[in-house]
């Protein structure tokens, strides 16, 4: 199959690894080709801590796609996260030579390196510059300033950090699994690519992406990103507690919690009560969803309260940062009974579940558009996006692509007319004209 524009992205989740294969179709819509996923085996917390696991788990899931696609993947986009990611603001400008040059990529490329070169704290490195405004000899609020003239170029940036060992190991594990690594993304970006429409971003929106080691957060207002941030709790703290609360192994919790689980105690009448079975011929253990209720809406509250703090942080209280949009909801946590209801009645803020269904295709399956798959549609959509296929390079290459096959077109036309001609007699090669010669010179010597 031609890869030309395939994109593949590798969501190295806590409880599971995903990798996706997608394109963009005839309609400019994402269309997924395949999805391969296995158990997470070496992730704690959105963090690598058993690189040999990882490379399994990751082999896996990538093979798995690779069977149901029939691609072979080469080049992949992958996701990070985990409680080692911090973010700050930063402000930072360039002089121009000439202020009667209209400012260019180059220049605002020139800008974001110069904010690559920030000083971090040991062991740290940046992922992400992300410019939020520009300002033009102080003329404020510009968002794009690309085709303006000036001379004194400054930018707002919003920067995100992660420590270097967590990013190499990552590497290593991808390498190690016999791929190329394209480009590393901040996980709560890519599911806001999925999940979010342009005008809630504009609007002003906080997306909260709720995975099995950690719970991302980022804010957008007018279409820009303003706050990003990563708690280091998730769907498998309130397994361990439903574990620890009802003394059952963790499978059976992880069970419970999927198919009685709720956020909202008030919804479970007393006399509803679940059983389950005891270990090597055991008696049965009998739990009320009453109790099983409270257990996650304790660690739910809390998990929402820490998410609440953030956006507090933000500043969404002021009449400018206010977030119109109010709450999206998304990742495998965000299918929890009756949890939209619970994160209305804490923050008081309109909340809705994000299904990853804003840019795929509209023939995708219902396991696509799970909010489970949110940050790998991202990825996909992230490296078609920032592909080498959509660049300028790649057009220029196309287009003399285009004009090789051009030419091999027009080559194999004229050799057809010359086939339809009628048959001469065939065009004698040098060397039969050769020994004709000696053959000649031979006889006059005779």
């Amino acid at each position: 199959m031609e890869q030309g524009n395939i994109a593949v992205g590798l969501d190295i989740g806590t409880t599971k690894i995903v990798a996706m294969i997608g394109r963009y179709n005839e309609y400019n819509k994402v269309e997924i080709l395949g999805i391969g996923k296995s158990k997470s085996l070496g992730v704690h917390r959105g963090v690598v801590n058993n690189i040999t696991q990882t490379i399994q788990s990751v082999q896996q899931a990538v093979q798995e796609a690779e069977d149901v696609s029939g691609i072979k993947i080469n080049d992949v986009v992958v996701g990070i996260a985990g409680q080692h990611i911090r973010s700050l603001q930063h402000s930072d400008y360039i002089t121009r030579d000439d202020s009667e040059v209209v400012i260019d990529n180059k220049d605002i490329e020139t800008l974001c390196n110069q904010v690559h070169k920030l000083v971090m704290l040991p062991g740290e490195e940046i992922i992400h510059v992300l410019p939020q405004e520009y300002k033009v000899d102080g003329q404020s609020e510009i968002k794009e300033p690309i085709g303006m003239y000036g001379g004194r170029v400054e930018a707002n940036f919003h920067v995100v950090v992660g420590q270097v060992a967590s990013i190499r190991n990552i590497g290593r594990c991808v390498k190690s699994a016999g791929l190329q690594l394209d480009r590393i993304t901040l996980e709560p970006l890519a599911s806001a690519n999925a999940v979010l429409s342009q005008e809630e971003k504009e609007a002003g929106v906080a997306l909260i992406d709720i995975g099995g080691g950690t719970t991302d957060l980022a804010i957008f207002k007018d279409g820009i990103i303003r706050h990003t941030a990563v708690i280091p709790f998730g769907g498998n703290i309130i397994t361990e507690d439903i574990k620890e609360g009802c003394s059952i192994i963790e499978k059976q919790a992880e069970l419970l919690k999927i198919k009685f689980g709720s956020a909202w105690p008030g919804e479970n009448k007393d006399n509803e009560i679940v059983s389950i079975p005891g270990l090597r011929g055991r008696e049965p253990k009998e739990i009320t969803l009453k109790n099983l209720s409270k257990i996650i809406h304790a660690r739910v509250v809390e998990i929402i309260e820490q998410v609440y703090l953030e956006i507090k942080n933000y500043g969404h209280e002021e009449q400018k940062k206010k977030l119109i949009a109010g709450i999206v909801l998304t990742g495998g946590g965000s299918q929890l009974k009756h949890l939209k209801q619970l994160v209305e009645y804490i923050t008081g803020m309109d909340t809705r579940i994000g299904y990853p269904n804003e840019h795929l295709a509209g023939d995708s399956d219902a396991e696509t558009t799970s909010p489970l798959y949110a940050t790998a549609v991202g990825l996909v959509m992230n490296s078609l996006e920032h592909g080498f296929y959509n660049s300028e390079e790649a057009q220029e290459i196309a287009e003399e692509e285009d004009e090789f096959t051009e030419s091999i077109k027009e080559d194999i036309a004229e050799e057809k007319e010359v086939t339809t001609k009628k048959p001469q007699a065939p065009k004698r090669s040098i060397f039969d004209k050769w020994a004709d010669k000696f053959k000649d010179f031979l006889d006059n010597a005779e």
